[in-house]
């Protein structure tokens, strides 16, 4: 992944703007493609619900990155093995499922970053272009965490607070379920919830985003006003169910 488009990235994230982007779980690298030419501004392939391989990213991210796009992964676990193969299949960055707290983050920031900033092995593969651009491939992938349970919420001041880590994400259907409430988002106490979330990324400076699953602009436009910045918009599977569905209407 080009280091300009990653800089470019945090840039707008730093500046609060609105970055919305596809999710995908197909694995076919002309989804990818079409999903890449629409206006989002990245694209992520989701390990954990999604049917990937790591060797089916290669592919998947030269489809994004035809249309200089940054291509992340949401990881299917905290395996770090699994963790190092996707940064250097050339993922622009990685997308942790439900952090706990912030002891397992610094961790997995120190196994994301190459030394001198982390501990990641350094070895010849496509992330540095089998070597010919060893020393100068990206150090620092972006790391965005995953606040998906109610007592992640509890710790969240010690999780904004860890050095290195670019947005958090809430995933809504994980986080309503640890409150017993699975799915209903219009529920006073999710919305208290996620406003909280919001309110103390806001003072930690650091970007807080929401997985907008259905695909509703309006709902998308509401989240962008409340200033969420990090949006993954529907998924590739709901979409073309929905377009599938639309185009029988009469």
């Amino acid at each position: 992944m080009n280091k300009k488009a990653i800089d470019k990235f945090r840039r707008d994230l730093k500046k609060g703007k609105a970055l919305i982007g596809g999710w995908i779980q197909i694995s076919n690298s002309n989804v990818a493609e079409i999903m890449s030419y629409a206006n989002y501004s990245w694209i992520a392939f989701d390990m954990e619900h999604g049917s990937f391989s790591i060797g089916d990213l290669p592919d998947l991210f030269r489809s994004v990155e035809i249309n200089k796009k940054p291509a992340f992964v949401r990881l299917p676990n905290k395996n770090l093995e699994i963790c190092n193969q996707v940064l250097d299949a050339g993922s622009a960055g990685v997308i942790i499922p439900n952090i706990k707290n912030e002891t397992e983050l610094s961790l997995l920031i120190r196994s994301c970053y190459l030394p001198p900033y982390g501990s990641r092995g350094v070895g010849y593969a496509r992330a540095n272009m089998f070597g010919k651009n060893i020393n100068r491939q990206n150090k620092k992938p972006i790391v965005i965490a995953m606040i998906e349970n109610i007592n992640s919420v509890k710790r969240l001041e010690k999780i904004l607070s860890v050095k290195g880590l670019d947005a958090i994400l809430i995933g809504p259907y994980d986080l309503s379920a640890s409150m017993g409430i699975t799915g209903k988002f219009n529920n006073l106490k999710f919305k208290l919830v996620i406003k909280k979330i919001n309110k103390l990324s806001k003072k930690f400076k650091i970007p807080c985003g929401i997985h907008v699953i259905e695909p509703n602009y309006k709902a998308l436009k509401k989240y962008v006003k409340d200033g969420y910045q990090f949006l993954p918009f529907c998924t590739d599977a709901l979409l073309l169910n929905h377009s599938i569905k639309s185009s029988f209407k009469k």
